[in-house]
């Protein structure tokens, strides 16, 4: 998992004292000698013609004070802190040259041009105001700066799918969006067999369709799952679809209708009508975009594209397992400004999990 994000982000390991701190500083555990006196006075030539005073009575000057010795000069070994401790301070130069080196890294690595910035600004904030022990790596300070500027872009408010159908009349209504081979249905089949160990009844609506096989395969996990489908004929109305879906769960006291809907291309005008429509008819409580890690920035470009459309009101990001840059993943929650709720980590239908940014970023820096 994010293979390419992590052999990048090694690299800022073998980083030296050289590449992270000023050649000088104050110091504390060990000072230079002081100055010396100069050695020679330098001859100042004399003016020609009557001297000044030639003539005049002498004039009495008053005794030169003696200046106070100069203070120790300091070494390069460590900053006086007297807020903080001992640390030493970080060239400023030097950070902007490392920051430059992490932007295109997290830029190659598929993060949002606007994501990878307030990325940049906080690992900067963090590296100039902070006073570094001796002793710490380099390498260590970059990644705990790194780390913790992560966690306040992409960390979220604690969201509960589960908690939020179990606390709200039903049925609850949970409308499904997103294009194509994202893993939508398979995302709506593990989602039930969620609910089903919590012993909520769920019903499935085959609301795509116009896509060949995609009754079918809501079809196949119905019957693996042992809920109810609600579909219709080939090119049939998809609103109507999700419509009797509603109804017959109201007539049957079941607890969540889950509606799958097509997937085309996010630029296409007739999909987004027909998004709008199923949700003007459906009324969900809740619209859920499901993205493809793999495909990076364009998934926050698709979830834009959704929530504009119809109002997208959580995440779910699938292949997250088999994705080898990152990106998409921390870009998505910010970018969008909606929780990721549950990842996608393998083939099998507990393989569903909450999201947690605190797991990502781990697995960001884990070797």
């Amino acid at each position: 998992m994010f293979k390419n994000l992590k052999e990048r982000l090694s690299t800022f390991k073998n980083l030296s004292e050289d590449d992270l701190f000023e050649e000088g500083g104050p110091v504390q555990a060990e000072q230079s000698k002081p100055a010396g006196k100069p050695k020679g006075k330098a001859k100042t030539p004399k003016p020609s013609g009557p001297k000044p005073n030639e003539g005049r009575a002498p004039v009495k000057v008053a005794k030169k004070v003696k200046a106070a010795p100069p203070e120790p000069a300091p070494s390069r070994k460590a900053v006086v802190d007297h807020d903080s401790g001992i640390g030493r301070r970080l060239s400023k130069k030097k950070v902007e040259n490392i920051l430059w080196d992490l932007e295109m890294i997290l830029l190659e690595s598929d993060v949002a041009l606007p994501v990878a910035e307030q990325i940049q600004e906080r690992v900067k904030e963090r590296l100039l105001t902070s006073k570094v022990e001796r002793g710490r790596s380099p390498g260590d300070i970059i990644e705990k700066a790194l780390k913790d500027a992560i966690l306040d872009v992409i960390t979220q408010k604690t969201f509960s799918l589960v908690g939020f159908v179990e606390s709200r009349d039903k049925p609850v209504v949970l409308m499904f969006v997103g294009v194509n081979g994202t893993g939508k249905t398979t995302a709506i089949a593990r989602l039930v067999h969620k609910f089903k160990s919590r012993n909520l009844q769920c019903v499935m609506a085959a609301a795509d369709t116009f896509r060949a096989g995609a009754v079918e395969q809501l079809g196949i996990h119905a019957d693996n799952l042992g809920v109810k489908l609600i579909k219709h004929g080939p090119n049939s109305d998809p609103a109507a679809v999700a419509f009797d879906a509603v109804e017959h769960a109201k007539a049957r006291h079941k607890d969540i209708v889950l509606i799958d809907t097509a997937g085309r291309m996010q630029t296409n005008v007739n999909l987004m009508d027909e998004m709008r429509k199923i949700k003007r008819i459906s009324k969900p409580d809740m619209i859920i975009f499901v993205g493809d890690a793999l495909t990076g920035n364009d998934a926050v470009i698709q979830a834009t594209k959704f929530d504009e459309a119809v109002g997208v009101d959580a995440v779910i990001l699938t292949k997250i397992d088999a994705d080898a840059k990152g990106g998409g993943a921390i870009s998505m929650s910010y970018t969008i400004n909606k929780p990721i709720i549950y990842v996608g980590v393998g083939q099998e239908y507990d393989d569903l999990q909450p999201f947690s940014p605190t797991w990502l970023v781990e697995r960001m820096f884990d070797q």
